[in-house]
């Protein structure tokens, strides 16, 4: 999932009035039936906008066709997303239907403006139950109806060159200590080929890459009332073992610290220059551009520390919400009833390579089964959703920024070492009551 982080003084102005000026809402169903008109912003979740809609149009007419309801499709990139999204809750003024990243669920239930999804509106949509918990569980805050429903889902894991896995005589590290000896026997620096690349420059990623080691130490960025722990020993020691990887076991190309776009690092594995690439399900299609073949490279959970819990990604995805001023509830409902449905959980996976949120629905976006079975077993055992309080957002720009900070400072070749982790941790922290 591309996910944006809330830019610094708009998007919190924002938020403070999304909060004040959304408190209460309709629960009028409003229209249903067959002439009723709804808007729907979907988010870029294609090569492009217009890939968006080239997917998006058949399906929304094959709704239009079942319901009679037309569907206003408008693309939203996610650079605009969030803060529209929190324009059109202060104001009122917003779509019908709209997709959300599932790092923002809570922070935008916390608005109220936006429809729950309580037990009768689940049924509406053929019940809870047929989704998969985990996708379900970034639907909203727990212990209250989610404002949000599970679209579609992704997770993080390993991939590895097997040719050059093979002509050292390696196989797929399943320990982190495995993962750093292969990236070490795999670098050379004097032909720039290095053991594994990162988007040293990309803060939503280097977020990501925060949590997930951080969770395999043992730490947790928020404590159960929410309140940010970013200096805790586990905390400390996952930040360090991302930055490691550059600071101390010199395994990534320096100037990956400047790669402020994952695609430049899916572009080093392409060609050939890392052995090894940490990305979501989507980097199947982004490999492809890059004209690597699928049977050039394999896919494996990323490993923890051995003595580490076994964490190998958060859950990511796209949620679908509706706004509760809708006119047309009864009509934004059979959409998102639509667009969860089996078979078009199945066409829109398959077209997003992305992973389904309905039980009982296989997984389509690779003819490898193997690859689908690895990320299968990450959402389902070894993914853990991020923290679910209205700071989420903030922990991304601050902690993601973090890590951009010290990526960055090691590249230089200067000390990063646990004090300087924890002093960015400190920073990063004391942010958080200003985000």
């Amino acid at each position: 999932m591309k996910i944006q982080p809330l830019a610094a003084g708009a998007s919190a102005m924002l938020l403070a009035a999304a909060l004040t000026a959304c408190g209460g809402g309709s629960g009028d169903s409003g229209s249903g039936g067959a002439g009723t008109t709804i808007t729907y912003w979907a988010s870029n979740q294609g090569a492009s906008l217009q890939n968006d809609k080239d997917i998006l149009t058949p399906e929304i007419a094959k709704f239009t066709k079942q319901t009679g309801i037309k569907v206003n499709l408008e693309v939203v990139p996610w650079t605009d997303l969030t803060n529209n999204t929190l324009s059109a809750a202060v104001s009122g003024q917003g779509p019908d239907v709209l997709n959300i990243g599932n790092t923002n669920a809570v922070t935008f239930q916390s608005t109220g403006a936006f429809y729950p999804f309580d037990d009768a509106a689940m049924q509406k949509i053929g019940g809870k139950d047929r989704f998969v918990a985990s996708s379900l569980a970034t639907a909203g805050k727990a212990g209250e109806p989610p404002t949000s429903i599970p679209l579609y889902s992704q997770v993080y894991a390993l991939y590895y060159n097997k040719k050059l896995f093979d002509d050292a005589g390696l196989k797929p590290p399943t320990t982190w200590e495995e993962l750093v000896a292969a990236a070490q026997k795999l670098t050379d620096p004097a032909k720039k080929k290095y053991g594994i690349v990162i988007p040293g420059a990309t803060v939503n990623a280097s977020m990501h890459f925060a949590y997930i080691f951080s969770e395999q130490n043992g730490g947790s960025a928020f404590d159960a009332a929410g309140k940010p722990t970013f200096t805790t020993p586990g905390m400390i020691a996952g930040v360090k073992q991302y930055v490691d990887l550059l600071a101390k076991y010199h395994v990534v190309n320096p100037s990956a610290a400047q790669y402020s776009d994952s695609a430049q690092a899916a572009g080093d594995f392409a060609r050939g220059n890392a052995a090894m690439y940490m990305a979501q399900t989507s980097g199947i299609n982004v490999l492809a551009e890059n004209g690597m073949k699928p049977e050039d490279y394999g896919i494996v959970p990323i490993p923890a520390p051995a003595a580490g819990q076994k964490v190998s990604s958060f859950v990511a995805g796209t949620n679908i919400s509706v706004f509760k001023n809708s006119k047309n509830i009864d009509a934004a409902l059979q959409f998102v009833k639509f667009m969860t449905s089996d078979d078009e959980q199945k066409i829109l996976n398959k077209a997003y390579t992305t992973q389904p949120v309905i039980q009982g629905v296989p997984a389509s976006f690779t003819d490898d089964q193997e690859k689908i079975d690895t990320f299968t077993e990450v959402l389902s055992s070894r993914a853990k959703p991020l923290p679910l309080v209205p700071g989420i957002q903030a922990f991304q720009a601050n902690v993601g920024g973090a890590a951009v900070a010290l990526v960055a400072k090691a590249a230089t070749g200067a000390q990063v070492g646990d004090a300087e982790v924890k002093a960015a941790l400190e920073e990063a922290q004391q942010k958080m009551g200003a985000s």
